[in-house]
């Protein structure tokens, strides 16, 4: 046990301690207050932390940090709290040690193209300090209006143009932590390819059980000469999906290249109304297309081809900004606009080949059947990132028990091809017992030497990404008995 009983705790003095860093105003204790932290993204399980604290400075964090050290309380970072996988999510008699005041961009430097920001930081206003001299952030998760750096970060998130220019961890230079004894170190630099161990990329991803960083060097890149995005609709998800397969066989690599079926577009029309996807279509195609004029102007027309020798009814292009934007607006509102069709819907988040997206695709579509619940896909179809919404109503007593079974099958049948239980989204809570799925027993192992290098004592964000205890892997084949010792389930 990392902690003591709650009720066998005596919480004044930790209280005070953390009221004489932070003042009154930066601690959370009443109960009915503490209900807006209770879940990040994934609101399926709920818990109250017993205390929030909310630091503004790194060294806030770090005395902060030190006072859970000496107590042997657990502490989870949060940022904005739109994670989909747990990874926030409080345990009882736990500090959550939230980052969202923590909103400076601390430098930019256009010269040498990399800005400094600290971890409560919009993921967009990163690019909007930029835009006017020609520059941008790149990745761009489909939050990335309400999430946070500092969340970017935790869970190595990617976004619709990671499939030319990568997810977080290629556009991170150095990131200035706090370790989870309260020890504050700089890791990476202001350059690329540091000499040494890449602990910057360990820590990218880690999901805050390795310490939360507090500033954070991004690389920020400067805006291509042409753009233009294509948007091809399909009879078939079949024909989309060979049509990606064959473009990036071709030698182009688009900067996004994304897929919708008829679920969502239907969805995005009626809630968004862009007016721009055909709501008959099975399946449309978003291709981004970025590069130097002459590239973009071939490019386009060879894609152009490809789509439509693969039988795609139409293609339209949109090369001015604001109807890119338009374009792009549906896919970004993808998960939103999934309400619209049903009371609930849990999204999963794996990845898989791009040579097996039909068969994927396929076989979807008979667990669909199978478990009687319609799935939405919403996908980075270059990558093979699939992001499949399983509609329910949590209304429905043993409803969500039955989704996450037949989310987890998804899961299984990403492995099954070669693929990944994961993309961007992270491991968390949700995800943990299909680790042993993907890794060996000594894999896992090796992981976790990692992690009590960093976090001897387990106090950062425990009970996440490895199961626990390690029968959790059994609990897997039977996802119904999965269960959050504490928490409320909803």
């Amino acid at each position: 046990m990392l902690t003591q009983d709650k009720q066998q705790r005596n919480w004044k003095p930790i209280i005070q301690a953390f009221e004489a860093v932070l003042g009154k105003n930066g601690v959370v204790q009443r109960r009915e207050e503490l209900i807006t932290y209770e879940c990040d993204g994934l609101t399926g399980y709920r818990q109250r932390p017993a205390v929030v604290v909310l630091p503004r400075t790194t060294e806030q964090v770090a005395a902060a940090v030190k006072i859970c050290n000496q107590y042997s309380l657990p502490f989870i970072a949060r940022g904005s709290g739109t994670g989909l996988s747990g990874g926030a999510l409080p345990g009882e008699d736990s500090v959550l040690i939230v980052t969202s005041l923590m909103r400076q961009i601390l430098s930019i430097d256009l010269e040498n193209q990399r800005a400094v920001v600290q971890p409560g930081v919009i993921n967009s206003w990163v690019t909007q300090a930029v835009s006017g001299a020609g520059f941008y952030y790149a990745p761009d998760p489909s939050s990335q209006i309400i999430c946070s750096i500092g969340g970017n970060i935790a869970e190595n998130s990617g976004g619709v143009h990671c499939l030319k220019y990568g997810v977080t961890t290629n556009h991170v230079l150095g990131l200035k932590l706090v370790l989870p004894d309260g020890e504050i170190v700089d890791v990476g630099g202001q350059i690329p390819e540091m000499p040494g161990y890449d602990l910057t990329g360990i820590f990218v991803g880690s999901e805050g059980t390795l310490g939360i960083a507090t500033e954070i060097t991004l690389k920020i890149l400067k805006t291509a000469e042409s753009i233009c995005v294509l948007l091809a609709d399909f009879t078939s998800v079949e024909a989309a999906g060979a049509a990606v397969s064959d473009i990036i066989s071709a030698g182009i690599i688009p900067g996004g290249m994304e897929m919708m079926d008829n679920f969502s577009i239907n969805a995005v029309e009626d809630v968004v109304a862009t007016n721009c996807y055909p709501r008959d279509a099975t399946a449309i195609l978003l291709i981004e297309i970025d590069g130097l004029e002459v590239e973009v102007a071939g490019n386009k027309q060879r894609v152009i081809e490809i789509c439509k020798q693969n039988g795609a009814r139409s293609v339209t292009s949109a090369s001015d900004p604001e109807t890119r934007l338009k374009l792009w607006k549906g896919r970004k509102a993808a998960f939103a606009a999934a309400g619209h069709l049903s009371p609930d819907y849990y999204v999963q988040d794996g990845v898989i080949p791009r040579t097996q997206l039909p068969y994927v695709l396929q076989e979807i579509e008979a667990l669909s059947q199978k478990f009687g619940y319609r799935v939405a896909n919403v996908f980075h179809a270059g990558d093979g990132n699939l992001h499949p919404l399983i509609l329910y109503d949590n209304s429905i007593h043993g409803a969500l028990e039955k989704v996450e079974e037949l989310g987890g099958e998804i899961l299984k049948l990403c492995v099954k091809v070669g693929g990944s239980i994961s993309g961007e989204h992270g491991i968390g809570a949700d995800k943990k017992c299909y680790m042993p799925d993907m890794f060996s027993s000594v894999d896992l192992e090796t992981m976790q030497w990692v992690r009590q290098v960093f976090n001897p004592k387990g106090l950062a964000n425990p009970d996440k990404i490895f199961p626990t205890p390690r029968t959790c892997g059994e609990a897997a084949n039977a996802v119904s008995t999965k269960n959050f010792e504490g928490m409320e389930r909803f």
